[in-house]
């Protein structure tokens, strides 16, 4: 196969390890920014172009598409999705799991645990909103914040209507979340490959901090799941459509709470916190969707001539 990662920062852990793994089982693998891809849209002849380049030789894509660009990036991944490749995750769920409000909406009509969260416009409503989901203390979250940044604590009422008033007055959207004191500053990473977990870990945040984020200097450890926990995460994934996806949650007195589910996971903390090749699980994933795809064309073909 030939194989695109769609990256816009070729030497990040993530995409060189794709790279690494893909090359490893025999196949080419390529990196291309999908801001600099431009596309073609024509009747019965849909094109991708990158660099003047006309890409018509990929097989599959596995893309890493970061917060800032979803709507472009999920454009350029529809638009091969068009043009018949491979992706490692539908442009349609990428889409839907980064609106964390969008998400949220789907996993609770799905009876998926989660913690109780309120989605406003108005500042007057504040009193009732921080009521309804048991605060304080509570969690407001920046709707396209990413990594724990927008993520703020509020431990008292005046804070927390202080922060919110603050967030609506900038023109932001939040959302306010119950607080899980039980989960004393942890939570589960679960990574999930087509329809099973691969790989799991728990992230606990530094003295002083609440936000276990890697990248807000929490520390990580490899953990086994329980049933609970994989039914919760394989379900979180199915219902957003994601074949390749961080599922978060939060231990509960009430079960796994599912805080977000990223659809382009970073492979450094899992990897090292496993020591499992979760890079060559996704590889591994595509090679049984181009399996797949070339034996439905055979068939195809012999019914075709089977017709004439």
């Amino acid at each position: 196969m030939k194989i695109a990662v769609l990256s816009t920062i070729k030497n990040l852990y993530s995409t060189r390890r794709l790279v690494e793994a893909a090359h490893l089982r025999g196949h080419e693998c390529i990196v291309i920014d999908h801001s600099q891809c431009y596309v073609g849209i024509r009747q019965g002849q849909p094109s991708i172009h990158y660099k003047g380049q006309h890409l018509s030789d990929i097989d599959a894509i596995i893309p890493r598409i970061g917060a800032s660009v979803t709507f472009y990036g999920s454009a350029i991944v529809r638009q091969f999705e068009v043009m018949g490749v491979i992706s490692a995750n539908p442009s349609q769920a990428i889409t839907r799991s980064r609106d964390k409000l969008r998400c949220m909406q789907i996993l609770s009509g799905a009876g998926i645990g989660m913690p109780i969260t309120g989605f406003a416009r108005r500042t007057h409503d504040v009193d009732d909103l921080i009521k309804m989901v048991g605060g304080p203390p509570l969690v407001i979250k920046l709707l396209e914040g990413t990594q724990g940044i927008g993520v703020v604590l509020a431990e008292t009422k005046k804070a927390a209507s202080s922060v919110i008033e603050a967030f609506y007055g900038l023109g932001n959207n939040i959302l306010i979340q119950e607080y899980i004191k039980e989960s004393r500053g942890s939570d589960i990473r679960a990574f999930v490959v087509d329809g099973r977990v691969v790989g799991a870990m728990k992230r606990t945040a530094k003295e002083g901090e609440f936000r276990s984020n890697l990248h807000r200097g929490g520390t990580a450890e490899i953990i086994k799941l329980n049933k609970t926990e994989r039914e919760t995460a394989v379900r979180a994934a199915k219902e957003l459509g994601l074949t390749v996806c961080g599922v978060d949650m939060l231990p509960s007195d009430r079960g796994p709470l599912v805080l977000e589910v990223n659809s382009s996971p970073g492979l450094e903390g899992i990897e090292k916190a496993t020591n499992k090749d979760i890079a060559g699980e996704v590889i591994s994933f595509l090679e049984k969707q181009y399996v797949l795809k070339q034996q439905t064309r055979k068939e195809r073909k012999v019914k075709a001539g089977q017709k004439l």
